[in-house]
């Protein structure tokens, strides 16, 4: 009942002010979906080693478990997940830790009904700040509509790349009865040209009592990206 919530995707740097010499958040939206589709023609593979811990605490126990796995990204066949290891409750491994691999392979499939896009959202410009240095605009984000891929909350646009660079946000659908609420950190970073995902911490509070927290360490990439063209290749 958690894994949702938990496997979708701090604020000291920001500003609560609006930057008058930003651009509006329809400008930002438009530039992001721009960058968005470069970098979809641009990024034809990618590898790296993921660490997924989940951990519970309430009802008098505490449980955790980990688990490595390998992601593969190619452009022509989309993701691949190996599990390598796991360790822990096999309960918290089997209905959590392998659900969000899951879940993730679920939304990779079906991107346009989760993307941050105006079909699935409406953006307002809340201000601008710092993020690892790198000056960032940040919009308030809502969802049209109830989809357990989607959130509300705040993220954060490169003003540069106009890539994503982090998120601050909770589902817009409960996925359980069983959550009173579930708050999502999320952040991407820059690994040869390319924005990909770096971090990821989730905390759920479970209304018959208890804390699951779950944290994502997205590991090193090796990438591949597609060639320009030169005088050479003619």
């Amino acid at each position: 009942m958690l894994v949702v919530c938990m496997a979708s995707p701090v604020t000291p740097e920001t500003s609560d002010v609006t930057d008058h010499a930003a651009p509006g958040a329809v400008e930002i939206v438009q530039r992001m979906q721009q960058h968005d589709a470069e970098q979809s023609r641009q990024l034809n593979h990618y590898q790296a080693m993921r660490h997924y811990e989940v951990s519970y605490a309430g009802l008098g126990t505490s449980i955790a478990a980990k688990m490595d796995v390998e992601v593969v990204f190619d452009r022509a066949s989309g993701k691949n997940f190996r599990i390598v290891s796991q360790s822990g409750s096999k309960l918290l491994c089997d209905m959590v830790l392998k659900r969000a691999v899951d879940s993730e392979l679920e939304a990779s499939q079906d991107r346009m009904s989760n993307a941050l896009t105006p079909e699935n959202y409406q953006f307002e410009l809340a201000g601008s700040g710092a993020v690892d240095g790198r000056l960032a605009y940040i919009l308030q984000v809502k969802p049209w509509h109830a989809n357990k891929f989607l959130y509300r909350g705040r993220i954060w646009v490169d003003a540069e790349d106009f890539a994503l660079v982090k998120v601050e946000a909770e589902p817009a659908k409960n996925p359980s009865i069983w959550l009173s609420r579930t708050l999502i950190e999320y952040s991407n970073a820059k690994t040869e040209g390319m924005w990909l995902p770096a971090r990821n911490h989730s905390e759920s509070r479970i209304r018959v009592g208890g804390t699951a927290v779950l944290s994502i360490d997205y590991g090193a990439y090796r990438v591949a990206v597609a060639r320009p063209l030169t005088a050479e290749a003619f």
